[in-house]
C-alpha cells in the first residue's frame, strides 16, 4: 500500500510511519509544514519520502496512486483558542482543501481522520458514546466536529472511504509539551523523569483524564486500515478510541513506582484558569463498545504507558 501522513512532523505521525515501516509492502508518504525526518529506527527506510510542504497551497502529495491517507495536521486546544485566525485555517480549511483534493485526485480513498474528545461539551451525560450530540466549547473541538460532518456526508456521497477515529489524551508524548490543554497529561511523567519541572494547571489530584498510550492508539490506527467500508453506515463514520480513565493521583502513583519516589519532587501545581477553563469542560467516561466491537484492542494500564515510554527514550538514545 501507498500511505499519505499529513502532520507527519509530530510525533504520532512519527510513530505511525514506524509502524507501517516495519511492513516492507508499504510505502509511506510523510508530509508537514515543517522538514519532516525518517522516524529513528524505523525499517525499510527507502520505502518512506518526506515532503515539506504547506497543503493550503501545495496538495500535490494526493497522487492517483495512493491507497490510504491520515489525516493528522492540526494545531492543538490551547494554540486554537490562542488563535482563531491559525486554527481554523489548519484544523478546518486545510482539511476541506485537502478533501476536495482527494475527491477530485483520487476518488474513494481510504481516509482516517484524527479527531477528539474535544468535539463533546456540556451538559455532559454520565457516559459518552457515538450517538451523544457533540456541543463543543472550543475552537479545536468545533473545527474538528465540522470536518467529521464533512467527512460523513463525502463518505456518503462515495467520494471517499472514511473512518474518523475520536483520540482520547494520548501519554505519555515524547518531545516537548505541545501547545494544548492536555499536555501537562505527558509533562507530569516525562519532565520528571527528565529530571525537569512539570506545573500542573490544576490543583485537583482527582481530576480525571480518559487516557490511551500511543502503543495502543498506532496499534488501532493501522487496524482501521483493515476494516472493510461497510463496517459503519455510510453517514456515520465516527469511532471513539479506546481508553481509561486516570485520575491526577493514579499518574503520580504510576511515577513514584516505576521512575521512583524522587521524580515527585520535580511536579508543581499552580492553577492557570485559563486551561483549567477548556479541562473541565472534557468528557472522561466513555462507552467503547463500538470500538471494541469492530475488533480495537483494549488499553494497558497506565503503569505499562509509563514503561513503554521509558523503553522508548532508551530505545531513542541508543539510535543517537
Amino acid at each position: 500500500m501507498k500511505i499519505l501522513i499529513t502532520g507527519a512532523g509530530g510525533f504520532l505521525g512519527q510513530f505511525l510511519a514506524r509502524e507501517l515501516l516495519s511492513n516492507p509492502d508499504h510505502k509511506v508518504v510523510l508530509t508537514d509544514i515543517i522538514d519532516v525526518p525518517v522516524p529513528k529506527g524505523a525499517k525499510n527506510p527507502h520505502n518512506a519520502t518526506c515532503v515539506k510542504a504547506d497543503l493550503l497551497k501545495d496538495r500535490s502529495v494526493v497522487t492517483p496512486d495512493l491507497d490510504a491517507a491520515y489525516i493528522f495536521h492540526g494545531i492543538m486546544s490551547a494554540g486554537s483558542e490562542a488563535n482563531y485566525d491559525l486554527g481554523m485555517s489548519v484544523n478546518l480549511e486545510c482539511t476541506r482543501l485537502l478533501l476536495e483534493t482527494i475527491r477530485k485526485v483520487r476518488p474513494g480513498l481510504r481516509v482516517i481522520y484524527s479527531s477528539s474528545g474535544a468535539v463533546y461539551g456540556r451538559p455532559l451525560p454520565e457516559v459518552i458514546t457515538e450517538d451523544v450530540l457533540p456541543t463543543p466549547e472550543g475552537s479545536y473541538g468545533a473545527a474538528k466536529f465540522m470536518c467529521e460532518v464533512l467527512i460523513n456526508d463525502m463518505t456518503r456521497r462515495g467520494y471517499i472511504d472514511a473512518f474518523v477515529i475520536r483520540f482520547p489524551t494520548i501519554t505519555v508524548r515524547p518531545g516537548k509539551p505541545a501547545p494544548a490543554a492536555s499536555a501537562f497529561i505527558s509533562g507530569i511523567i516525562r519532565e520528571p523523569l527528565a529530571g525537569k519541572e512539570c506545573i500542573l494547571p490544576v490543583k485537583d489530584r482527582a481530576f480525571p483524564s480518559h487516557v490511551c498510550s500511543p502503543k495502543t492508539l498506532i496499534h488501532n490506527l493501522v487496524y482501521t486500515l483493515t476494516l472493510p467500508s461497510d463496517a459503519l453506515p455510510s453517514h456515520k463514520r465516527v469511532v471513539n478510541a479506546p481508553g481509561h480513565v486516570v485520575t491526577i493521583q493514579d499518574m503520580l502513583d504510576a511515577l513514584a513506582k516505576v521512575g521512583g519516589e524522587d521524580k515527585l519532587q520535580y511536579v508543581k501545581e499552580e492553577h492557570d484558569e485559563p486551561i483549567a477553563k477548556i479541562l473541565y469542560t472534557w468528557a472522561v467516561k466513555y462507552d467503547n463498545s463500538l470500538a471494541y466491537k469492530l475488533g480495537m484492542k483494549k488499553p494497558d494500564s497506565f503503569e505499562q504507558s509509563v514503561r513503554e515510554y521509558i523503553e522508548y527514550m532508551k530505545e531513542q538514545e541508543q539510535l543517537s
